[in-house]
């Protein structure tokens, strides 16, 4: 399970960094200011959730269930997130906007949200078994 997210979480940074020189070079001229602004949150949330997605698997051992969540949580709320918003920019720059794509962006970030949440919680857990109170 933590070599499965460490790969993940390092192809989510990859596709970050080829996304964000892409919106930066090869779409520079066709998205408008606000296009290019939203691309770029997606590339940043993106970059975010890969980075915290590989810590979570150096973290957790993954032996309960709400670690395994929260992982999964970072997975599916980026593609859910980022992607959305990269299809919609993109959509809309081809003049054929995905409008259907509207509500999954909040619904990516909703997941995101939760996965932070579960993250924060496994994370004082362990931290509290390896340093319990004196």
């Amino acid at each position: 399970m933590k070599e499965l997210f460490l790969i993940i979480g390092g192809v989510y940074g990859t596709l970050a960094v080829i996304f964000g020189a892409f919106g930066a070079h090869a779409l520079k001229k066709k998205l408008s200011e606000d296009q290019q602004k939203s691309f770029e949150t997606g590339v940043r949330y993106q970059m975010y959730h890969a980075l915290i997605l590989i810590i979570s698997a150096i973290a957790f051992p993954f032996r309960e269930v709400s670690q395994q969540l929260t992982a999964w949580c970072f997975v599916i709320g980026v593609l859910l997130f980022s992607f959305s918003i990269y299809g919609l920019i993109l959509s809309d720059a081809a003049g054929k906007k995905l409008r259907f794509l509207g509500p999954v962006t909040p619904l990516g970030g909703l997941i995101l949200i939760i996965g932070w949440i579960l993250f924060t919680i496994n994370i004082a857990e362990i931290a509290n078994y390896l340093n319990p109170a004196q």
